[in-house]
């Protein structure tokens, strides 16, 4: 099994090394077992292992044995943490190597494009997109309007609302 990104790292948080994450994972709980230890990326980070974990205000707080205060908790900012792929997860949850390359459909049936990334960011995920025309198109990861992936099946529908991707005719306007 691969490895995949659990958690990538952000801001030192305190004085003592704790650093907030931004999830990649459905279980945090049994992902991030004190003691536990992983791989990161870039590979000189690490591997990083887990002193402690818990939750402050909603927000997911780490600390490493490799990292006991607050200069070198900011030195692993945006540092991903990397762990075996785990079969019992979300079938929900989907890696960005199970996406790319991925043919975009519209409800129809219709080519729309290829998946060619899956970008991280705070609010949602964005599917980045090759169009037919060659452009560039993102579309939110959620669920109204990627409402089917169908990894074996080496497509994803894509229900979007009007204006969200360029069409033929919108180019020359």
């Amino acid at each position: 099994m691969s490895d995949v990104v659990v958690a990538r790292i952000g801001k030192p948080h305190g004085l003592k090394g704790e650093v907030t994450v931004r999830l990649h994972t459905d279980a945090p709980a049994e992902r991030f077992a004190v003691g536990e230890s992983f791989r990161t990326e870039p590979a000189d980070a690490g591997p990083l292992t887990l002193r402690t974990h818990r939750v402050h205000n909603g927000i997911h707080l780490l600390s490493f044995e490799e990292a006991l205060d607050r200069t070198a908790a900011e030195a692993l900012r945006g540092t991903q943490l990397l762990a075996p792929a785990d079969a019992d997860e979300d079938d929900d949850a989907w890696y960005a190597d199970d996406l790319v390359g991925l043919e975009a459909e519209d409800p129809a049936g219709g080519h729309i494009g290829t998946v060619t990334a899956l970008h991280d960011r705070p609010a949602q995920d964005l599917l980045e997109l090759r169009l037919e025309d060659g452009a560039t198109g993102l579309v939110p990861f959620v669920e109204q309007i990627v409402p089917v992936v169908d990894v074996d099946g080496g497509r994803i529908v894509i229900d979007a609302p009007p204006g969200l991707l360029p069409t033929p005719d919108s180019a020359g306007e």
